[in-house]
């Protein structure tokens, strides 16, 4: 537990001669190794969980034998008048050490260690980063055991400390804050024939960790970071780091609203707890601790990750009160788990083959990258960072040319289960993080985010291959867009196709249905058949999916209104609006990478005059995109 001093005396004395009595007395066999398995260092267990011999920290703490044989040490520990968890006498042996360490699991973030020497002697040092103090016998003390602190017995005799563990009560807590080295202190003596009864931890962790407790643990650890420059750590990673915990935070308590800690949201939380590390680890890994320069992942799993859900542990709610209350029905309105930061996923929930697709669907040339560029910025997504062509056409019998294929469009029935077995490995093998970091192997189903125009030509394909794949539609004027696309065309930048029959040159861009009747057309006239076969396909197809599963966005609007119109697709695709993005939609939008000049709003009217000639051909498609919302 973290203090306002490195060291605490408390303002106690006992009778140092009687407890090395009762110490000595214990058979050889009560002591064991140092659950650290440091050096010299042995123990002898007096609470620990249903008083057994052993060294957890989680479950119902009883006294054990040896605890039981000496009764003036129940006395000792009965004066605080706390509830005492995992507690024991700690021998150091004659030249030992404890090397220097700070404590940064769970138990101890709530708890303080009260120790009370045995035996000891003037040799024997206890370090708390640059203090040192030497603790006499019969003294009682705490300290802040979150500092760097060990404990060095330059001395040729063995070191006893009684040692216990809790996290004290209001009385306790005055009395430590008020204490003073010139305080009088009060002598406890031994009482013969005393019985006292203590009370003992019963509950010390949760089934599923309540949303104030997770609050609390990363507040605290999230005010505490800096980066470590040695391996390139910078004030991003903590200020990304940060943003990701508030989004956990936000999530962890939405699912505690839907399931508190019943079976119904085990799987839910599990998931959860699962994937914290890998969501976390790409900044974290550059960043520790400011106080004591611990390692920052480790001490989120170490104080949160391990302890989110503990399925041995009795719930909250209780049996009877959770089988009690009538069920409520499931209807399209009852909100289902909610999004989280974490990129794996309910595998039954939301992911085929290991992955949960969001495509964003649009013709070529008309703010696609943008998007992707903007919603990518989330670590919340996974991507093949670009577009990937080869996700389709890397299948020989889907390239153009192939027997019976002519173009990019592919339908349901070009799609098999195991095609989407096989296409969703080819993904995963290339998926990315932000950062750049390959998806680790045994990773669980991820949110994937795709971009490649010539997809919109193939909705009904994947929508067959990956049943929870949801798809983001994308629209622009299509005289800017028409322009753009006749741009891309005379830069030369954009070729996909050459050497095609009924061809006359390269061919850029997506190939739609029914390009052969283009060959020695105008090019605003093969830009205007682009954009219009694209947008008049993606409608058609869309509209032939449930209503939740596809959502319409305007270009204009993303670029005016970037912050609404990203909460609308964070909505739908069940992501947080965190503060990645919302870093990302505080200021313009900046150039994608594939802009081709410098963006001007009038930047079209370079081409107006040739795609005046082609308004009859896409004015019927434009109205039924502006009646889209």
């Amino acid at each position: 537990m973290k203090l306002d001093k490195p060291f605490i005396k408390l303002p106690f004395q006992f009778d140092a001669e009687r407890l090395a009595q009762e110490v000595q007395a214990l058979p050889p066999q009560a002591w064991v190794s140092h659950p650290n398995a440091f050096d010299g260092n042995t123990a002898c267990r007096l609470i620990t969980v249903d008083g057994a011999e052993n060294d957890d920290v989680t479950g119902r703490m009883a006294m054990t034998p040896h605890l039981q044989a000496t009764p003036y040490i129940r006395q000792v520990l009965a004066h605080f008048g706390v509830v005492w968890g995992r507690s024991r006498l700690m021998r150091l042996a004659p030249g030992a050490k404890v090397p220097e360490h700070a404590d940064m699991n769970y138990h101890w973030f709530s708890r303080v260690r009260v120790h009370i020497p045995v035996l000891t002697r003037p040799g024997v040092k206890f370090w708390c980063e640059d203090e040192c103090v030497y603790m006499a016998p019969g003294e009682a003390w705490i300290f802040d055991n979150w500092r760097l602190h060990r404990v060095e017995n330059d001395t040729d005799q063995e070191r006893i400390h009684l040692v216990a563990d809790t996290s004290g009560s209001a009385a306790f807590w005055n009395m430590a804050r008020g204490a003073h080295p010139a305080q009088a202190l009060q002598h406890v003596g031994f009482q013969p024939g005393r019985e006292v009864s203590l009370a003992l931890e019963r509950y010390n962790t949760f089934r599923v960790m309540p949303p104030s407790e997770l609050e609390s643990l990363l507040a605290d650890l999230a005010a505490d970071l800096a980066p470590k420059a040695a391996v390139g750590g910078t004030v991003h990673d903590v200020a990304n780091f940060q943003s990701l915990l508030r989004s956990f935070c936000h999530d962890w308590r939405q699912l505690w609203a839907l399931y508190a800690d019943s079976d119904d949201g085990l799987e839910h939380f599990r998931y959860m707890a699962q994937a914290l590390r890998e969501v976390t680890q790409g900044h974290g890994d550059r960043l520790v601790m400011r106080s004591n320069q611990a390692p920052t992942m480790r001490v989120l799993m170490a104080r949160v990750a391990r302890y989110l859900v503990s399925e041995g542990q009795a719930g909250l709610l209780s049996a009877s009160s959770s089988t009690s209350r009538e069920a409520a029905p499931v209807t399209a309105d009852t909100p289902q788990a909610p999004p989280t930061i974490r990129r794996e996923l309910p595998r039954q929930a939301s992911a085929h083959h290991g992955i949960a697709p969001v495509f964003i669907i649009a013709a070529p040339r008309s703010g696609s990258t943008l998007l992707f560029e903007t919603l990518a910025s989330t670590p919340q997504w996974w991507t093949v960072g670009g577009e990937a062509h080869w996700l389709v056409e890397g299948y020989e019998q889907f390239a153009p040319g192939s027997d019976g294929l002519e173009d990019n469009r592919l339908d349901a029935s070009h799609a098999s289960p195991a095609l989407a077995a096989d296409m969703a490995g080819r993904l995963r093998a290339r998926l990315r993080s932000p950062q750049g970091q390959p998806l680790p192997t045994d990773a669980g189903p991820v949110r994937v985010l795709e971009k490649t125009p010539k997809n919109a030509l193939r909705v009904p394909f994947f929508a067959q291959l990956f049943p929870h794949a949801k798809f983001v539609f994308l629209w622009r004027d299509p005289w800017e867009n028409i322009s753009s696309i006749i741009d891309a065309w005379q830069s030369g930048g954009w070729v996909t196709y050459s050497n095609m029959p009924d061809w006359d040159g390269d061919w850029s861009l997506l190939l739609p249905p029914g390009w052969r009747k283009l060959r020695g057309r105008p090019l605003a006239e093969v830009a205007t058949f682009q954009w219009k076969t694209t947008n008049t396909m993606a409608l058609d197809d869309l509209s032939n999916l449930a209503p939740e599963r596809w959502m319409a966005v305007n270009y204009r609007d993303l670029t005016r209104q970037p912050g609404l119109e990203v909460q609308r697709i964070c909505n739908f695709a069940g992501i947080a609006y965190d503060d990645a993005l919302q870093a990302r939609v505080s200021a313009p939008l900046p150039p994608s990478r594939h802009t081709l000049g410098k963006p001007h709003p009038e930047k079209w009217r370079k081409n107006e005059d040739v795609i005046r000639n082609c308004v009859d051909q896409f004015s019927d498609t434009w109205e039924r995109l502006k009646s889209l919302r």
